[in-house]
């Protein structure tokens, strides 16, 4: 193959033009034909497309007939997801297993079946023989999420039951995703960073009897040390990523893929690909990229004043990326809080006291802070916007050390439990191909023969 197979030639160039001009459609057909762009209506309510009871995302409450914003809740399986946090907490144990467990099977784990989960975990946490040498080691890239998904699908080459999709087996197939996806996924930012970025490579193998959580930490760091406080505050970034509902775009892909029949790998490789995405799991990054250019622009994080300027300016697109965004800072669902978000700024004040992390801390508070208000003066948005979880996940990775590279990877790394849970809630209950409508806006055209174009 050719160094330059991949270069953007003036043919492609036109092509492309082309292309765009044969493909956009007139945006009035879109109101003509009642068509919800992106699956939702006028007021960014989804379509409801399928049921689900493995999650429940709550945002809006009924106040005298009428639907009123309220504070955000998330329920895994009908429990509050910051009863589920403090729970363990409070007991000072890791909480990925045991919320894995709950997400899967509807139910918290007794002692005893916690325990035997995590033995299960722990068998299935190792790759094939030379697979790390052969495939996570081959061609190297900081787009680790492309590596993962490409994993993914080298693994079903080592299944002999890759298109079996019985419960039982669906079920095997997802708990050893589960347990290999720190692996790859920190293995594969080794392979970047050593051959890539010309640094020293680490290849740690995980401990059987430590938290996933731990296994991460440990395994990505060249002296396998780590804080009680670091692996805890990782552990419940992890739980607070695993599951958001079936009306995620990745969690929505796992739903639409799987309701063709095909197999375990091709369905997680799909939804890798789209969390892959800026609009769904790339948006941390932008968070942190965000506050250094912001810091970069204010001499004095402490004056309220200048912070303010600096958010006006990111609104007007005069600074940054030029998008007019603050990242971080509202969602698509939640709009008075994200309950992710709130459980989240508790984890940051802790490990920022231990990092010596403070200062930044209260520039994260002041921004999260002031940017409604912001926001509310230049787009004239009065309904509540605050900070999403994607506002805090970022610079608690910071503070964990991890590279960027690795930030979506993280995410993936808890979302494939959820993804799991609705590709089995798939499979139990629907057994029909998801096909949705699209209305032809074609008009007939008279076929030429070659030598009259």
């Amino acid at each position: 193959m050719k160094d330059n197979h991949l270069a953007i030639t003036p043919e492609i160039e036109h092509l492309a033009q082309l292309s765009l001009e044969n493909s956009s459609i007139d945006a009035s057909l879109y109101e003509k034909f009642h068509v919800k762009k992106g699956l939702r209506d006028l007021n960014g309510q989804g379509v409801l497309a399928g049921l689900t009871n493995i999650s429940m995302i709550q945002s809006h409450k009924e106040v005298n007939g009428k639907l009123e914003p309220c504070e955000g809740i998330l329920m895994y399986r009908g429990i509050n997801i910051k009863d589920i946090v403090n729970g363990y907490l409070q007991d000072k144990r890791f909480g990925f297993e045991e919320v894995a467990y709950l997400l899967l099977f509807g139910k918290l784990p007794s002692n005893q079946e916690l325990i035997a989960f995590q033995k299960i975990l722990a068998n299935k946490r190792t790759l094939p023989t030379n697979f790390v040498r052969d495939v996570v080691m081959k061609a190297p890239s900081k787009d680790i999420m492309s590596i993962l998904s490409r994993s993914v699908l080298t693994l079903a080459s080592y299944d002999e039951k890759t298109n079996d999709i019985s419960l039982a087996n669906v079920l095997n197939q997802s708990l050893m995703l589960i347990s290999v996806f720190p692996l790859i996924a920190i293995y594969a930012y080794h392979a970047y960073n050593h051959y890539n970025q010309k640094k020293s490579m680490y290849i740690h193998y995980p401990k059987d009897e430590l938290s996933t959580a731990e296994n991460i930490l440990r395994m990505l760091r060249p002296n396998k040390k780590y804080t009680e406080t670091e692996a805890l505050v990782l552990d419940s970034a992890l739980v607070l990523h695993m599951e958001h509902g079936g009306g995620n775009n990745s969690s929505f892909t796992t739903h639409v893929v799987t309701s063709s029949g095909t197999d375990t790998y091709s369905t997680i490789s799909a939804a890798l690909g789209s969390l892959k995405g800026p609009k769904h799991g790339g948006a941390n990054i932008k968070v942190t990229e965000m506050m250094k250019d912001l810091k970069a622009h204010v001499s004095n994080i402490h004056d309220e004043n200048a912070i303010r300027e600096y958010l006006t300016q990111l609104l007007r697109k005069e600074v940054f990326d030029q998008k007019g965004l603050i990242y971080g800072m509202g969602h698509a669902v939640y709009s008075i809080s994200d309950p992710r978000a709130d459980v989240f700024k508790s984890f940051v004040h802790r490990l920022a006291k231990e990092k010596n992390y403070k200062d930044d801390f209260l520039l994260y508070e002041t921004v999260e802070r002031i940017a409604p208000e912001v926001i509310a003066k230049e787009r004239k948005i009065y309904k509540g916007v605050s900070a999403n979880v994607d506002f805090y996940s970022g610079f608690v990775y910071h503070m964990l050390g991890l590279p960027e590279e690795l930030y979506t990877p993280m995410f993936a790394i808890a979302r494939i439990v959820g993804w799991s849970a609705h590709r089995i809630e798939e499979l139990v209950n629907v057994n029909k191909i998801i096909r949705p409508a699209y209305d032809s806006i074609l008009v007939d055209k008279e076929y030429l023969p070659l030598d009259k174009r």
